[in-house]
């Protein structure tokens, strides 16, 4: 997500007990985050979610405030983007909600801020960029093969993963990754809001895309037990531009 520089945005970042930087530079975390997740919170022993791009958090924050039994990670790059989520978070949930932690993060490289130890529940990825432009640019998908095995190493067993998109090309060949890394679907539609789906929480992107009358795609996926045996960095749709 493309924003413009919010001055504000870092010094509040900084001063926001919930916030965690795992870029670095001079306000970022030192030390291993990896197996620390559960003990960030004031309860460590509710269920851990994680959101994959949680934009501003316009639907992020209302799903916090609405389930203070689950344990919550918003992940997304920029800090002008956090620094607006942050705001519509503490405006949801009050200045230091005790069930979410704000994450600045490439996700290309979530294994390594995430292991066995933490072991999430569920994974919810929401309207990422599509990457339909060039065929050579699907390993930047967040449910390319490559990312789906780097989830599998650390959710926990029969853990899912919650998506949805407009895009058409992106959720046809989703359902292909899902299936090659072990997930089996529990629930797909082509229609979200004509299926009655719930429980969604809506997003800036998905208003505009309601508003728009493009149906939303969407799907829950669960762990299989057994790890699929190949490369997927190596990996790609055999499929001509």
């Amino acid at each position: 997500m493309h924003m413009r520089t919010k001055k504000w945005a870092r010094p509040e970042l900084q001063a926001c007990p919930f916030y965690i930087n795992s870029i670095k530079g001079p306000d970022a975390e030192d030390g291993i985050l990896k197996g620390t997740w559960r003990k960030r919170f004031a309860d460590p022993d509710l269920p851990l979610h994680l959101e994959m791009g949680c934009g501003k958090a316009v639907s992020t924050a209302k799903m916090i405030a609405d389930n203070p039994g689950v344990n919550y990670v918003a992940a997304d790059l920029s800090a002008d983007v956090l620094g607006v989520a942050r705001r519509n978070i503490v405006s949801a949930c009050g200045e230091n909600p005790g069930n979410v932690q704000l994450l600045m993060a490439d996700i290309c490289f979530v294994d390594k801020l995430f292991g066995p130890e933490d072991a999430p529940e569920r994974i919810y990825i929401h309207f990422c960029n599509p990457w339909t432009e060039h065929l050579r640019h699907e390993k930047r998908r967040l449910t390319h093969p490559r990312q789906l095995m780097q989830y599998r190493s650390f959710l926990k067993k029969d853990g899912e993963i919650w998506f949805k998109t407009d895009d058409n090309t992106l959720f046809d060949d989703s359902l292909v990754y899902f299936d090659l890394c072990g997930f089996e679907p529990v629930v797909i539609g082509r229609d979200l809001h004509g299926d009655g789906f719930a429980p969604n929480y809506v997003s800036e992107h998905e208003e505009k895309y309601m508003a728009l009358g493009v149906p939303i795609k969407y799907g829950i996926f669960r762990m299989k037990g057994e790890t699929p045996d190949f490369d997927p960095t190596r990996y790609h749709l055999k499929r001509t531009e």
